[in-house]
């Protein structure tokens, strides 16, 4: 395991998950999949569900540091009343899923090229191509019915799409992708290699000949055995942030 040279903040709660979550939003960024400010992951820190870390409003993910994160509860009708209140649109979506769907304990929503070149084509499923894709096998939902900024009714219709236990990714018809984990390292490495499979796809497709695709059963298989491969996305999570502390980033403060 990593360890974090920096010591936590006095007086804030979930450490651990903060650094975490301050080490996948400086990574998302580093591979090129932050839009401008855009953008939000939350992690659910109790039992309900219901009270999230979320990254605070304008701040680039490239500059994201475990203190910065804010600690919201999904019931509170007075969040956008906050003087650090969220990006409307983060608190939306979110606030929604966390509310809806108790099992989606990490969620990462992000516009990333590839994901949002596939959402974007009539038919935005990924295929089970390659190892990669066949992650997804099964394991995907495509809203084509995309209504505008995740506000109120809408961000309710989304959450509403993710109540399927068995589904971890949401394909966000004319807009991104959305990956929900029970951990931080898994949410992370499923939108590392959903941002992967989609680039692998998109550069099959342009080629203009036939794609070699898997049967079922082998994708089926092929996704349970991701599902089953011990702790790589802790080990993934673990290097990006050995990575980080050996540079010296300021993430851990």
């Amino acid at each position: 395991m990593t360890l974090v040279t920096k010591a936590p903040v006095p007086n804030i709660d979930h450490w651990p998950e903060r650094v975490d979550m301050a080490a996948a939003f400086r990574w998302t960024a580093r591979l090129g999949m932050a839009e401008a400010v855009a953008n939000h992951f939350s992690l659910s820190v109790d039992a309900t569900g219901r009270r999230f870390l979320i990254n605070p409003d304008g701040r680039h993910f490239a500059r994201m540091r475990a203190s910065d994160l804010l600690l919201l509860d999904a019931d509170d009708p007075a969040t956008m009343d906050r003087p650090d209140a969220p990006d409307p649109t983060a608190w939306g979506l979110h606030g929604a899923i966390h509310r809806r769907v108790p099992h989606a304990v990490c969620v990462m929503h992000v516009h990333s090229i590839h994901a949002t070149v596939l959402a974007i084509l009539q038919d935005s499923r990924l295929p089970p191509v390659d190892q990669n894709a066949a992650m997804f096998f099964n394991r995907q939902v495509v809203d084509d019915a995309y209504g505008g900024m995740a506000l109120g009714d809408e961000a309710e219709r989304c959450a509403a799409l993710l109540s399927d236990p068995g589904v971890h990714t949401m394909i966000m018809g004319c807009h991104g992708v959305l990956v929900i984990g029970r951990t931080v390292a898994e949410a992370f490495n499923r939108l590392y290699y959903f941002e992967r499979a989609a680039e692998t796809y998109v550069r099959a497709l342009q080629t203009g000949r036939p794609l070699r695709l898997m049967p079922d059963e082998v994708a089926e298989k092929t996704a349970r055995e991701w599902e089953d491969y011990g702790s790589f996305a802790q080990k993934h999570l673990s290097e990006l942030k050995a990575i980080l502390d050996d540079e010296g980033s300021r993430y851990a403060e």
